[in-house]
């Protein structure tokens, strides 16, 4: 991982403190452990806690600050030096609870050298057709919606109340934002951020890495690693030719 990405590791801590609680944990077969403790963490944590299939045993992040806390009831117990001894006692399963696409990528390509274990979740006020497939490590959040025959790749985050329409393709490693709309047969590449409240009509591709702007309506391809935004949507680099021109 790029050290730009990461916070730097301050050094270890008074007994007692911070990363000191990763130690005593002890997995099953149901227990995880969610790699990230912000505001999407938080969001993160209470679709596990409701869905009730898994046990969360740890929170970890690598923001020194927050280290010994409490986050919704949970402690976050050190930074990713402590993934392994969680591996070892038995907590192998994990969730990435990071918004940004290009660090939930690099995170959980990390945890996967450490031999953790991405796992699933979906609140049980999301709906998902019975003919819809989920990647591991993929979060689907409340009110989402995926419908039939769509394939969701991993590391997948749905966010609340959006809704993927049948027959599309979310790549690995998406953030649909929270109020979305993916139409029918649309194919949505890796890494791809669909913005909040945004549309992307039937039949449509998003590119790998492209970004689509808050509120705006895809009604054409998206070329891979460009920002559209607008209604309709065009490539941000048009309109900075266009003010040039």
């Amino acid at each position: 991982m790029n050290s730009a990405d990461r916070t730097p590791h301050p050094g270890p801590l008074p007994e007692g403190e911070g990363e000191q609680g990763c130690r005593n944990f002890h997995g099953n077969d149901n227990a995880i452990f969610i790699f990230g403790a912000s505001g999407h963490g938080k969001v993160v944590i209470d679709c596990v806690e409701q869905e009730n299939r898994w046990r969360i045993a740890a929170l970890v992040d690598d923001y020194p600050a927050i280290w010994g806390k409490e986050i919704a009831g949970h402690a976050v117990c050190g930074g990713m030096r402590e993934v392994p001894g969680l591996i070892a006692a038995g907590v192998r399963r994990c969730i990435v609870a990071i918004g940004s696409n290009k660090t939930r990528a690099a995170v959980s390509a990390q945890l996967a050298g450490m031999g953790a274990i991405p796992v699933a979740s979906v609140h049980p006020r999301a709906t998902v057709a019975r003919s819809a497939t989920l990647g591991a490590g993929t979060v689907l959040m409340a009110g989402c919606v995926v419908n039939s025959d769509s394939r969701v790749g991993e590391n997948v985050i749905i966010n609340t109340g959006a809704t993927v329409d049948h027959d599309c393709v979310i790549g690995d490693g998406v953030h649909i934002g929270p109020g979305a709309h993916i139409c029918g047969g649309v194919t949505v590449g890796e890494g791809a951020l669909i913005g909040v409240g945004a549309s992307v009509i039937p039949q449509r591709r998003v590119g790998r890495f492209a970004t689509v702007g808050a509120g705006s309506a895809v009604i054409a391809d998206v070329a891979d690693g460009d920002t559209v935004a607008g209604v309709p949507a065009v490539s941000t680099k048009t309109k900075r030719t266009s003010g040039d021109s």
